[in-house]
C-alpha cells in the first residue's frame, strides 16, 4: 500500500475534484440518513481530502492504516480527531450517523471474507438510522486495465514524479507494483509499493452489507462513476 508515497498522494491525486465528491455524498447521506445527529467516520481517510468539503455539515473523525497519511491530516486538520486503525477488525466503542468509505479503499481487503468482516466492522459503527457509504474498486467484469502498463505523471516546479503501473489479475485480486521515479531539490529517489486490491462482484458487496443487517441502496454512479452502496440501520 501507500508505504513510501505518503507525502506525494496529493500531488499525484491532485486530478480529484474532492469538492464535487463530497457535494453528490452529502446529498445522498441527506437523502437516506433517518439519525438525527451529523457525526461521521471517515475510513481508509488517507490525507483528508474530503474533510474540508464535509465538515460544515458534519463533525468528523477520521480512521486510517497508514500513521503517515494520518499524521499528514492530523498536521491539516488539528481540530479534528484520527484514529490509527484497519477496516477489518477496528473498534472506536461509539457509533456514527455516518460511516463512509471512499475512493475504493475497500479494495484493499481484497478477499470475499475480509469485505464482509469489513463491512460488518464499519456497520457496528452506524447509529441506528444512519448510513454506510462504500465506494467501490471495480468488478471482474468491468476491469479492462489487462497488462497494458498505466503511468501518471507530476509536474510541479519543484517536484517531478513519474508513477509506473502494470498490473496483473489472479484469483479476482489485480495486484501491482507502483514504481516511482521522484525529483525534487533535494536529488532524485526511485522506490517502488506492492498493491493488491480486490475486484468484488456485485452480488458479494450485496451479501457483505446484507449480513451486516443494513437495507442497501446502490446508486449505479457514484461520486466518480464506480457506483456508490450505501446501508441504513434500521431504527
Amino acid at each position: 500500500m501507500f508505504m513510501k508515497s505518503e507525502r506525494f498522494y496529493d500531488a499525484i491525486y491532485a486530478w480529484k475534484d474532492y469538492a464535487r465528491e463530497a457535494g453528490l455524498l452529502r446529498a445522498l447521506i441527506a437523502r437516506h440518513k433517518l439519525s438525527p445527529g451529523s457525526t461521521l467516520l471517515d475510513v481508509a481517510c488517507g490525507t483528508g481530502g474530503h474533510i474540508p468539503y464535509l465538515r460544515d455539515a458534519f463533525t468528523i473523525e477520521g480512521l486510517d492504516l497508514d500513521p503517515a497519511m494520518i499524521a499528514i491530516a492530523q498536521a491539516r486538520y488539528p481540530g479534528t480527531r484520527f484514529h490509527h486503525g484497519n477496516m477489518i477488525d477496528f473498534d472506536l466503542g461509539r457509533r456514527f450517523d455516518a460511516v463512509v468509505c471512499l475512493f475504493s479503499s475497500i479494495g484493499y481487503t481484497r478477499t470475499a471474507d475480509r469485505l464482509e468482516q469489513a463491512v460488518a466492522t464499519m456497520a457496528r459503527h452506524v447509529l441506528p438510522g444512519g448510513v454506510l457509504a462504500i465506494e467501490p474498486f471495480f468488478e471482474p467484469s468491468a476491469w479492462t486495465q489487462g497488462d497494458r502498463p498505466n503511468a501518471n505523471f507530476v509536474d510541479q516546479p519543484d517536484l517531478k514524479i513519474a508513477r509506473m503501473i502494470r498490473w496483473r489479475v489472479e484469483d479476482s485480486v489485480a495486484a501491482a507494483d507502483f514504481h516511482y521515479l521522484v525529483a525534487t531539490s533535494e536529488g532524485i529517489e526511485h522506490f517502488s509499493e506492492r498493491h493488491e486490491l480486490g475486484l468484488f462482484t456485485d452480488e458479494e458487496i450485496r451479501q457483505a452489507f446484507k449480513s451486516s443487517g443494513l437495507t442497501l441502496i446502490h446508486d449505479a454512479e457514484g461520486l466518480m462513476g464506480r457506483g456508490l452502496y450505501l446501508g441504513v440501520r434500521p431504527l
